[in-house]
């Protein structure tokens, strides 16, 4: 992964947790009871959740239990999640990031839910972007590309076009199978070899340039 990037796009695809927003306290709290009311590891479940919609995670860490209980447990869930902000701030840089985008083919693609992603980036004090792929648009959750896509469309922006910003080993493999350069923050998507690696969003710097686009300057 290289320390300096300069990066050129048409569109920037966003992911939330973890990338504009730090709310790793509240998740922590809410799998963590679920853990324990499932018997399951607290330390191996974390190891799962980040990046999924709660039913694939579940999916993974209870493989016997039928589909619908996850997606009833995963309404559940949700709504744990959106009523517990606390703690939840933005990553540094975040703001200014999503400042310097207003010109910019961008949109926001996470995992969580109307509820839930209105919920955070309003915790963090953050202004949602107008295009936004939430869970209820997608049927299949990262690490399928879908949501990625479906964002690049909606903006009518080829996929090549892309650069995606992500945190989780779930969200990095998604981008790639859109056919998207991902630049990940953080320190969970540095296992995951992205095309570039931020510590946080401070490092991030976004040009316009007279002829269109976007040129992203990294480090």
């Amino acid at each position: 992964m290289p320390v300096t990037a300069d990066l050129t796009a048409r569109a920037l695809l966003l992911d939330m947790d973890g990338t504009l927003v730090n709310s790793d306290a509240a998740v922590e709290r809410v799998w963590r009871r679920w853990a324990e009311r499932h018997g399951l590891d607290g330390d191996e479940v974390m190891k799962v959740v980040h990046g999924r919609q709660g039913y694939a995670s579940m999916a993974l860490l209870l493989p016997d239990r039928p589909m619908h209980q996850n997606h009833a447990d995963n309404a559940r869930m949700l709504a744990e999640e959106t009523a517990d902000t606390e703690g939840v701030v933005a990553i540094p840089g975040a703001a200014a990031f999503l400042a310097a985008l207003a010109d910019v083919p961008h949109a926001l693609v996470t995992s969580a839910d109307v509820a839930l992603s209105t919920a955070r980036m309003a915790a963090a004090g953050l202004p949602l972007p107008d295009v936004r792929i939430t869970a209820e648009s997608v049927g299949a959750s990262k690490p399928d590309p879908e949501g990625f896509l479906k964002a690049a469309a909606e903006l009518g922006v080829a996929p090549a076009d892309c650069v995606v910003f992500e945190d989780s080993g779930a969200g990095i493999t998604a981008a790639r199978a859109a056919g998207m350069r991902v630049v990940g923050v953080g320190a969970r998507a540095a296992v995951h070899r992205p095309d570039a690696l931020v510590t946080d969003l401070t490092e991030v710097a976004v040009e316009v340039p007279a002829g269109g686009g976007v040129r992203v300057r990294v480090g």
